[in-house]
């Protein structure tokens, strides 16, 4: 077998061919970026099975990629509770949210806030989106270079830098709508990869499938509910029960999918409302599928490794595609390895777009004469957006080498994801479900709830999985509050002119 410091000639040939066709297919969209809203909403002409498949390409990432199965190697299925909830948040979504967005055009999602609130809670909302994603983003960055470290023996700098140009390049290139197409490639490439990677480990395991099933099961790895209910904090504390995982899975996406630009920016990219909801809610069932799949992944891997008598990595997230790349055979092993990165690049597009469509059309106000977002005639805008996109390249790099120190990548980003998501969630409801409140209310219920959740976080033992319903019911409930004191809106300009 030819090998090259550790790496096949077949597999390493697979990688390279399809990082090479993915990048030239992304940019292969630029003819079609004319102005600002076709290269943040892709012209709003995908289908929407393509935004659901991108949704859900999105969704997953990396970090569900390599630190699933680690859940569930050292764990059981109990993560899948945190599942549930994403659909009772999907149901609130298309229902409570999704109207508000497609009354007239939108480019963001925190243009609901300028158009409820006013100028200043946009650029807070939108700031904190900014900040949030970018922390995230960083996160994902370094579990991509645990997968190409082990692929190409570099250290971590090389590996990130390597994904992060041929990200760029498309996303540069061919903005939102290379985002959902090559983000549909790359789903259907890291599933059937998985599938692949299924399989061929149960071959590596005597007695097959009922021999898992049996060690498995006498070691609990099959439990996925826990209703148990414990006393004060030790329920807080429990990430993974079924309460929390209601609970915290229902106000996670409601905060990721309902006020995150990099979900809310594809939402907006369908062509009409009912699409958008038919792309979000048909998304869920595919994403049951993928976590599903990736336990039993971890699970497999399990009773191999106490079968084999190995020790496993020191890190448990280099697992998964660690067995992959030693044991898979040659080309199986490439595509595998080529699906993980598939997931890392999908993500880092969006991610990518995002950032810059929110840094033009939220903190810049390009508008064009009428007061239209972002519909500036003439190139600037779209140039604008594509520098953003190589600016916020960089600060991913920066951040994605600060995050070797940080633990479990997939707990990592959740978390990370979790401590402003609250009040971003708690704003939005506030500016939908309620009348009263203004701009004033909502600037202080936004400073409660990160106030509320950062004191939980560093102060208290409660679980990454409540800190969204934490952090939303804190800015909601405190803005109520503030708008108790905020004067009548008719008063007070009676009074600032004169009257």
């Amino acid at each position: 077998m030819l090998e090259i410091t550790g790496m096949h000639f077949l597999d390493l040939g697979v990688i390279l061919a399809y990082l090479g066709l993915i990048t030239w297919f992304g940019a292969h969209f630029r003819r079609q970026q004319n102005n600002l809203r076709d290269y943040v909403l892709g012209g709003r002409t995908a289908p929407w099975w393509a935004i659901c498949l991108s949704i859900v390409s999105a969704e997953t990432s990396t970090l569900t990629i390599v630190g699933t199965p680690a859940l569930s190697f050292t764990g059981n299925l109990g993560f899948l509770q945190v599942v549930f909830g994403y659909l009772l948040a999907r149901m609130v979504i298309s229902v409570v949210l999704l109207p508000h967005y497609f009354r007239g055009e939108m480019f963001t999602a925190y243009e609901l806030m300028r158009r409820r609130f006013g100028e200043r809670v946009r650029r807070l909302t939108a700031s904190i989106f900014l900040v949030t994603r970018a922390l995230a983003e960083g996160v994902r960055v370094f579990a991509i270079s645990l997968v190409v470290s082990i692929v190409l023996g570099t250290d971590e700098i090389w590996s990130i830098v390597l994904i992060l140009l041929l990200t760029l390049v498309y996303t540069f290139e061919g903005g939102m709508t290379a985002v959902i197409w090559t983000d549909v490639v790359q789903m259907c490439l890291y599933v059937a990869g998985a599938a692949v990677s299924f399989f061929v480990i149960l071959s590596h395991i005597p007695g097959g499938w009922s021999h898992v099933a049996a060690a498995a099961g006498a070691a609990g790895k099959f439990q996925l509910f826990d209703f148990h209910f414990r006393l004060a904090m030790q329920f807080f504390s429990q990430p993974y029960t079924f309460w929390a995982g209601l609970a915290g899975g229902c106000f996670l996406t409601m905060a990721s999918h309902g006020t995150d630009q990099l979900m809310v920016q594809r939402l907006l990219s369908a062509r009409d409302l009912r699409q958008s909801r038919t792309a979000l809610l048909a998304s869920w069932a595919v994403i049951f599928i993928q976590f599903s799949l990736f336990l039993l992944i971890g699970i497999l891997l399990f009773v191999y490794y106490r079968d084999t008598g190995q020790a496993s990595p020191r890190e448990m997230d280099r697992i998964y595609p660690e067995f992959l790349w030693s044991h898979l055979a040659p080309g199986v092993a490439g595509i595998t390895i080529a699906a993980i990165l598939a997931a890392a690049m999908a993500n880092l597009s969006a991610a990518l777009n995002s950032l810059a469509a929110t840094t033009v059309v939220d903190l810049q106000g390009l508008r064009d004469p009428t007061g239209t977002p972002g519909n500036k005639a003439g190139p600037g805008p779209l140039w604008r957006a594509r520098v953003a996109t190589v600016a916020w390249s960089a600060v991913l790099l920066a951040i994605g080498l600060l995050a070797r120190r940080w633990g479990s990548v997939l707990e990592a980003g959740l978390t990370i994801a979790s401590i402003p998501s609250g009040a971003l969630l708690g704003v939005f409801l506030l500016g939908v479900l309620t009348q009263k409140p203004r701009e004033g209310a909502a600037i202080a219920g936004v400073a409660a709830g990160l106030a509320a959740i950062l004191y939980v976080r560093f102060r208290t033992p409660v679980a990454f999985t409540w800190y969204v319903l934490i952090g939303a019911s804190v800015t909601f409930c405190a803005g109520l509050v503030a708008s108790l004191f905020e004067r009548d809106r008719k008063h007070g300009l009676a009074k600032n002119t004169g009257g």
